[in-house]
């Protein structure tokens, strides 16, 4: 059975991208911000992993990492972030509010992808 990803960007590019390369291995899902990767989240759908951008609208990153770990439901969830931003203060406000890796664009997908696996194999061992 397929690990289910949930994929949360604004960039119709980068959610191109993303979704074409994992579909192969995972069964993919898409939300456009962080309010509606929340909603998502909220009825109930259960999911693995998740790859967040860190600037969107209406819900940025860093608000989407903050009220998925304050969930009781959520907060154990695997969330990389993805972002455009290579500051080492954002990636130091990301981990620090409970982000579990922090990738830079552009990113190399196989990269992202091996580091989900790692983070799914530390979990479920």
């Amino acid at each position: 059975m397929k690990k289910k990803l949930l994929i949360v960007d604004d960039e119709p590019s980068i959610r191109l991208i993303l979704e074409h390369y994992f579909k192969k291995e995972y069964d993919v899902t898409i939300t456009s911000n962080g309010q509606e990767g929340m909603d998502y989240l909220e009825k109930g759908f259960v999911i693995d992993a998740i790859i967040a951008d860190y600037d969107m609208p209406i819900m940025n990153g860093l608000d989407f990492i903050k009220q998925l770990r304050a969930s009781t439901l959520f907060k154990n969830l695997p969330l990389i972030m993805l972002s455009g931003k290579d500051e080492t203060s954002n990636k130091i406000l990301c981990l620090k509010h409970g982000a579990d890796d922090y990738v830079s664009k552009p990113f190399n997908p196989e990269e992202l992808d091996l580091r989900i696996k790692n983070i799914l194999r530390r979990i479920n061992s």
